[in-house]
């Protein structure tokens, strides 16, 4: 097993209004654990990625950063709708296909919400059939397999924390408890 120095950082936390003090905060409590944090983050004020080619610059650099990290720390807060930020299930698949040793988090609101099925149902809509297959409005299959995200992001994570807190998007709790778990694997 080769040695975790480095983490990458993924979550919706990018997004919100104090995204620079959370991730000070974040990138502290991994530094306190004896890991290196890396996130993405927005682009900084005044830059313009406007163009394709800037687009594409963003996407090489963060693929470039991917790369160099030992392993991650993913938080799939539910974001913007019933399942977590699209860039975070992006950074963790490329993760997870080179190799690297995934941990995650989920914090909801409500132990309710713990399950993605729920989510479904309380966010979008959803109703189990007599055929016991839940559907949403539209009448696509919700997968139930009584997980708190979907399988493919569940099963990759070497653990995998649901946090009930009033304060979904800033707890750190989950990320306290797999610093924690990732300093017994690292061992």
């Amino acid at each position: 097993m080769r040695p975790v120095r480095s983490l990458w950082l993924a979550g919706p936390e990018a997004w919100l209004p104090d995204a620079e003090a959370q991730d000070l905060r974040r990138k502290a409590l991994c530094l306190d654990a004896g890991f290196t944090a890396f996130s993405g983050g927005q682009a900084a004020p005044g830059d313009d990625f406007g163009s394709e080619i800037q687009a594409r610059e963003l996407y090489m650099d963060r693929m470039a950063q991917l790369r160099r990290v030992d392993a991650a720390i993913v938080n799939l807060t539910p974001w913007r709708g019933p399942s977590c930020d699209s860039t975070t299930a992006f950074e963790a698949g490329v993760l997870a296909g080179l190799g690297k040793p995934i941990f995650a988090y989920i914090n909801v609101e409500d132990e309710s919400l713990a399950e993605y099925v729920d989510r479904v149902d309380v966010i979008v809509g959803a109703e189990r059939g007599e055929d016991g297959i839940w559907r949403d409005e539209d009448g696509c299959v919700v997968e139930d397999l009584g997980l708190p995200e979907s399988v493919m992001l569940w099963a990759e994570a070497r653990r995998l924390f649901v946090i009930v807190t009033p304060d979904a998007l800033h707890d750190l709790t989950g990320l306290e408890m797999c610093l924690q778990a990732l300093r017994l694997y690292a061992e």
